[in-house]
């Protein structure tokens, strides 16, 4: 017996039972589903089914599917698939997917038009639109000020480092941040994030706090300035200022810690991580101090820093114990750390904000510039700046009405 397929478009007002009864009809002819898709916007439903069913029963199923949404006040449409169609169609399925994220305060129409010309300028075809943030409130506005769409987009990208530049050129220019992944298994399966913790787990420097506490701030600020010019490296200049801080009383470190201006979106970021089993590690060039109060705070699975010298009178002597943490250490933690755990590269996620994060950024499976300065954001795969820390969670593919009581804002 010959078959044909037959794509339905069903459109109106969403009601509970409504794509059951659809079903049901076409059950009954022994249809075969060869894709389906919904999508309920404000209560209104777009539902697509491309069905392959026997062709003396097609008539039959299209009589009854159109008296049945006549019944239930939606309308359907009909449109026959011929086989060499099809199979082109089904051909193409196979062609490499990708996920952009797109996150800002808001967004509007104006930004979301000049994503989707990024999109098609590559010839990339969007399959799915989801929008993973709550809705948010016209009537009280402060509420869920946050706003995160995913697109699910198919073809072949023949420069991705091309699209991956204008996509963070556009991110720039129009306020809002973009992730962009292959959709594989390992985007599905992330295991462990790494994260810097000075301006990016916490508002602050811990050195220039130190510094300042010990009235020598105006002296460490230059020899960071010279180390940003290129003057030193890091190393040199790390050494230099941890010597300005020698004589400071260690009880002065502690005050810090318990004052510490912990990030936006850290504390729900942290709490959803630990819920769903992630290894998280902080790779600071600040100091384990401040790092490990973190870590008892949070939960944290690891810490490396730099550890400062304390005396026997409880006083910094102006030097630090062991290997100092700057940017290719950041890069040989991660990888130490993922193969401690098991955990393929593909499947970490490191976090930061600085220069000296570069490294352990572009060793990631996800690397994310967060709130970071202009060369280390040109120069990173995925930037966040929009929003606070748990923005991650969106660009991970978490979704806030699934995230429950833990994820609440």
């Amino acid at each position: 017996m010959n078959k044909e397929q037959i794509l339905i478009r069903i459109s109106g007002t969403d009601r509970i039972g409504l794509t059951a009864e659809i079903m049901g009809i076409l059950a009954r002819y022994d249809a075969q589903i060869l894709d389906i898709g919904q999508a309920d916007i404000h209560n209104t439903l777009s539902l697509g089914i491309l069905i392959r069913i026997d062709e003396n029963a097609s008539g039959q199923v299209m009589k009854e599917l159109l008296f049945k949404t006549t019944e239930l006040g939606v309308t359907i449409g009909f449109e026959p698939i011929p086989d060499d169609q099809y199979e082109a169609w089904a051909g193409r399925q196979g062609r490499n997917r990708y996920i952009l994220t797109a996150i800002g305060r808001s967004l509007s129409a104006s930004q979301i038009e000049a994503a989707t010309k990024v999109i098609s300028a590559h010839g990339l075809n969007i399959d799915a639109i989801k929008r993973l943030t709550g809705r948010m409130s016209i009537m009280h506005p402060e509420r869920n000020v946050r706003a995160c769409v995913e697109f699910s987009i198919r073809g072949t990208l023949d420069d991705k480092a091309a699209f991956q530049r204008e996509i963070m050129a556009l991110s720039a220019e129009s306020g809002m941040d973009f992730s962009f992944q292959k959709d594989d298994m390992y985007r599905r399966m992330r295991r462990l994030i790494c994260f810097d913790m000075d301006s990016t787990l916490i508002q602050a420097e811990c050195i220039d706090e130190l510094a300042r506490r010990h009235g020598v701030y105006d002296k460490v600020a230059a020899i960071t300035e010279r180390a940003m010019r290129g003057e030193i490296d890091f190393k040199e200049s790390f050494t230099e200022r941890v010597a300005l801080l020698k004589g400071l009383d260690v009880s002065v470190m502690q005050d810090i810690a318990e004052h510490l201006p912990i990030t936006e979106g850290t504390d729900r970021l942290m709490t959803i991580l630990k819920t769903c089993g992630y290894k998280i590690a902080i790779l600071s060039g600040g100091f384990t101090f401040f790092g490990e109060y973190l870590q008892r705070r949070y939960g944290i699975d690891y810490v490396y820093a730099n550890e400062l010298e304390i005396g026997e009178d409880g006083k910094l002597t102006g030097r630090y114990v062991g290997e100092v943490v700057d940017g290719r250490r950041k890069a040989d933690l991660l990888k130490l750390i993922a193969q401690t755990e098991k955990v393929n590269l593909a499947q970490t996620i490191a976090v930061g904000d600085g220069a000296n994060d570069l490294p352990m950024l572009l060793e990631a499976g996800l690397g994310i510039a967060f709130h970071a300065k202009p060369r280390v954001k040109e120069s990173a795969r995925q930037s966040l700046s929009t929003i606070g820390l748990d923005g991650v969670l969106y660009f991970l593919g978490f979704k806030d009405s699934h995230l429950g009581e833990q994820g609440k804002l």
